[in-house]
């Protein structure tokens, strides 16, 4: 990783919650509101923004955890806010606490745990998940 990634930067994204976002599974709408599914998405997504700017090109980042607690609905049409927070750097694992919110407040709240790896060692692991299925 290139130096100056800091406890406490922040990244924020926004988005609008669209027909493809509500929960749905096999094409039938569950709910016609903003799914547990893109939360998690946008949660990574700005978390994602915190660590691009310090990767070195042979790094690439991969999510290793989320945690997420979705606390309210947002309907079709709403619009989100999400920010990213880095909270802790332990080794080569980067975490983020995230916050949700809509034009009435918050929505949902978690953590993302990324992991800086090499670009290599990812293909590797890519390599030998194939192997793995293959033999199922």
């Amino acid at each position: 990783m290139k130096p100056g990634m800091e406890i406490g930067r922040k990244a924020t994204i926004e988005a609008e919650v669209t027909d493809q976002m509500v929960a749905q599974f096999e094409g039938k709408v569950i709910h016609p509101v903003y799914s547990t599914v893109s939360m998690v998405y946008h949660m990574e997504w700005a978390s994602r923004q915190i660590i691009l700017p310090f990767l070195e090109e042979h790094e690439e980042g991969m999510g290793a955890s989320v945690s997420v607690k979705h606390l309210a609905p947002s309907a079709v049409g709403t619009k989100i806010r999400v920010t990213a927070e880095l909270t802790k750097i332990k080794g080569n694992l980067i975490y983020t606490d995230v916050e949700v919110f809509n034009e009435k407040g918050m929505i949902g709240k978690g953590e993302v745990v990324q992991a800086i790896l090499p670009k290599e060692e990812i293909k590797r692991n890519i390599e030998r998940s194939k192997l793995t299925t293959e033999k199922m």
